[in-house]
């Protein structure tokens, strides 16, 4: 699952789908990537029983270099159909809209890129 992730300034960077997955269950799935990746930017999107659930972590050393989870939960979450936010090292959020994921995947991408470079 971490094979994709994209090198950006030293910051690894990556976003997936991952279906059938809770919060909590997202929560843990973005600590064992923090440690496979070293200092990294992940953001867990999954479709669990119709609704959307999101989650974006950094650790110290991606928010050290702008990194902030919650400011990239704010802008990927409105297209899902939710809201949410968080601290700039954990964010998670909540949708209704499953037909945006690919759509937020992408936005999520973007996002980190702009605030690490």
């Amino acid at each position: 699952m971490t094979a994709d992730a994209e090198d950006v300034g030293g910051i690894k960077i990556i976003a997936k789908r991952i279906d059938g997955v809770d919060n909590n269950g997202l929560r843990t799935l973005s600590d064992e990537m923090k440690q496979k990746l070293g200092e990294a930017v992940i953001v867990l999107i999954s479709e669990a029983g119709g609704k959307v659930n999101l989650i974006a972590t950094a650790t110290d050393g991606a928010v050290a270099k702008g990194a902030h989870a919650g400011n990239l939960i704010k802008e990927v979450a409105g297209l899902v159909g939710g809201g949410g936010g968080g601290k700039p090292t954990m964010a998670q959020a909540g949708g209704k809209n499953p037909a945006g994921i690919p759509e937020a995947i992408d936005k999520a991408v973007e996002v980190m890129k702009q605030q690490i470079s």
